[in-house]
């Protein structure tokens, strides 16, 4: 296996590493015998059934949350319950708290879940590392300050009155579509989520907590007297506090034939939905409230649909010898895609398992299932793919292009079909302003992030550069009118949203880097002139960010307002594939800047074969939700190095 470095470095970069002067000694042997090797380690990835699934991991709150259900129920599981709690006292910082991502500032909420977990569990308040978590969590105001999320949790385990969350009528599913809050203007994760769970807050339900566990020892005021439990920082969030507290002083006065009616509505709503075991919207918050829903709306254990949604949930889980954790959700589409589009492009004859995975993908290809979108597009066919096994509701567009692009670089002819069908749906679903979303259309009620409940910041989808430049490739493989006009609509979408320094921002990756990728990728497939002023400005940015190290680094505080703009952060093999595939495709092939970066991702190749990294670099939620994709280490390297081998064998010929 490769151990050795594939370039040389000075003497008195030895004395300081990270600061190396790099000496080029790139040799496509050298370059053959990487790939060869990493490729082979992916094709072992491979699934029987063709598809690859990498690990998806997620901040501490998801585990936490998985052993607060579990109270919630009373459905206790010991052994899993101490794995998890070994995975949470091992992600505790220097700081006493849990953070969002590795190296992240501690989080509030998240930190008071864990807590709470851990002590459910059985740990003790007194415990060492409870103890410093405690300290932590008042120094930083207490659980008081926790995040709308937290406090409803909080609620239904009777530790925070329900003043102190925020008003989620079940009433909301009587309202006309035409109503400012109809659960069509929300996104996809927010609708999934809120539907079960409005049927929760306003039923408000008794969490079972066998143990009887509480967490007084976490408030700076007892929760009982906090009068602060929401500060708006903006008029508009004011003005609907205002809203919040007239709605809720009013809910006594709703006919109990009204509720009976909405809390009918939401469960026709969501039980069509559920998805099997692949659960509702795919998501782990969206399962959990479902299952508890059923459980309050007296389904038995036994029921089919309680059943299917609890296995839903476990198959989320990760379990090793010691620990164990829970993913958010899965993402089988997106990794087979993206990984068929790297062998594709490899010099590794994998013909056979690239059409393996092709074919379980075009299996998997969404036509005439009730999808949501249809509520704007009654007429659109389906032809999408979602991010799970399966989401039949809910395909996904920035999934979809990459299956496309796949299906199209591997054999056209052989998946015309499905390749036709999905621009036709991609096409259909294009904004007004040219830009395409993740899973809607023209989701943009911006004032929704105002509400109570949104304190989050991402109640709605609205366009997005790295999505868009996905669905500008897609509507480059076919030549049809209505793809050329869409794909211009999206471009100037595109140049409207480039940056004072010419980066693009990275809605669903961090974050500036991987919008600059995504962008000048999807320039290069639509056949724009890569010499235009715009696209040299986003060159010579991502030229100016590379490190000393040669690689690329981008950390998740470039998410935060202030400063939001580009963070530098460790390089990373992945981040660093991101930009050698944008420098490439703007032509780059022969620069300095992407002969270095090669050697980089050739140094930092493991003597597996593959490169790994710790960072978590991908938003659920921008400031929120951060992922850690466990096969971006893998495979994108995997990409660029093939990139780079092709672009110089046909230099050489």
């Amino acid at each position: 296996m490769l151990t050795q470095p594939r370039y040389r470095l000075t003497d008195a970069a030895e004395a300081s590493p990270g600061q190396a002067e790099l000496i080029p000694s790139l040799h496509s042997q050298q370059l053959d015998t990487a790939l060869t090797a990493a490729c082979q380690k992916i094709l072992a990835d491979q699934q029987a059934d063709g598809h690859w699934c990498y690990e998806l991991e997620a901040d501490c709150t998801i585990p936490a949350e998985y052993i607060l259900f579990n109270h919630f129920m009373d459905e206790i599981e010991p052994e899993l319950e101490a794995k998890l709690a070994n995975y949470l006292r091992a992600h505790q910082t220097d700081h006493g708290g849990w953070p969002l991502y590795h190296g992240g500032d501690m989080d509030i909420s998240c930190s008071v879940k864990v807590y709470f977990a851990l002590k459910i569990a059985g740990d003790s308040a007194d415990a060492p590392h409870m103890c410093r978590a405690r300290e932590a969590i008042l120094a930083h105001g207490g659980a008081a300050k926790a995040n709308v999320f937290t406090r409803i949790a909080l609620a239904l385990f009777e530790q925070i009155p329900w003043r102190g969350t925020p008003f989620v009528p079940v009433e909301h599913m009587l309202f006309p579509r035409w109503f400012p809050s109809h659960i069509s203007k929300i996104s996809y994760w927010s609708r999934t989520v809120m539907v079960p769970l409005s049927i929760l807050c306003s039923l408000k339900p008794r969490a079972a907590n066998p143990r009887g566990v509480n967490i007084r020892e976490l408030f700076v005021t007892p929760p009982e007297d906090e009068k602060h439990y929401f500060r708006p920082t903006t008029w508009l969030g004011q003005a609907f506090r205002i809203w919040d507290l007239i709605a809720r002083k009013c809910e006594p006065l709703i006919p109990n034939i009204i509720r009976q009616a909405a809390v009918k509505r939401a469960a026709n709503w969501f039980i069509p939905r559920l998805n099997g075991v692949d659960g509702l919207g795919g998501i782990f918050p969206a399962m959990v409230n479902a299952y508890e829903a059923l459980a309050l709306l007296g389904y038995p254990a036994d029921h089919p649909y309680r059943v299917e949604c609890r296995e839903a949930i476990r198959r989320l889980l990760v379990i090793n010898d010691d620990s164990a954790y829970c993913q958010p959700c899965l993402s089988p589409i997106w990794d087979t895609a993206i990984v068929a589009l790297g062998l594709k492009t490899s010099p590794v004859q994998a013909d056979a398992s690239i059409q393996k995975s092709l074919d379980w993908l075009a299996a998997r290809q969404l036509s005439d299932e009730p999808g949501d979108w249809r509520d704007s597009h009654p007429d659109l066919r389906g032809g999408g793919w979602p991010f799970q096994y399966r989401n039949d509701y809910y395909p996904d567009l920035d999934d979809t292009p990459m299956v496309a692009w796949a299906m199209h670089s591997f054999d056209p002819e052989r998946y015309r079909g499905a390749i036709e069908k999905s621009c036709d749906w991609i096409c259909g679903m294009q904004s007004r302003n040219g830009g395409f979303a993740s899973f809607d259309s023209d989701n943009t009620c911006y004032y929704l992030n105002y509400i109570p409940f949104a304190d989050h910041g991402a109640l709605i989808d609205p366009p997005s550069s790295d999505v868009t430049a996905r669905c500008v490739i897609q509507l480059s493989l076919l030549d049809k009118p209505d793809y050329r006009s869409a794909r211009s609509r999206a471009i100037a979408y595109l140049k409207t949203e480039q940056e004072a320094n010419g980066s693009w921002f990275g809605r669903w990756g961090t974050n500036y880097i991987y919008g600059t990728w995504s962008v000048l990728v999807a320039l290069e497939v639509a056949g724009e002139d890569m010499q235009q002023d715009y696209v040299r400005r986003a060159v010579d940015w991502l030229k100016s960010t590379q490190q000393s190290d040669s690689g690329w680094g981008e950390g998740n505080n470039s998410y935060y307002d202030p400063p939001k703009a580009y963070q530098r952060h460790p390089s990373t093999p992945y981040q660093t594939a991101w930009a050698l595939l944008g420098l490439m495709a703007a032509g780059e092939v022969n620069s300095s800047v992407v002969e270095r970066g090669i050697e980089y991702l050739l140094y930092r190749q493991k003597a597996d074969a593959l490169w790994s990294d710790a960072s978590f670099t991908a938003p659920g939620f921008p400031r929120v939700f951060f992922l850690k994709y466990h096969g971006y280490a893998k495979f994108f390297p995997v990409w660029a190095l093939a990139r780079y081998h092709n672009l110089q064998t046909q230099t050489a010929r």
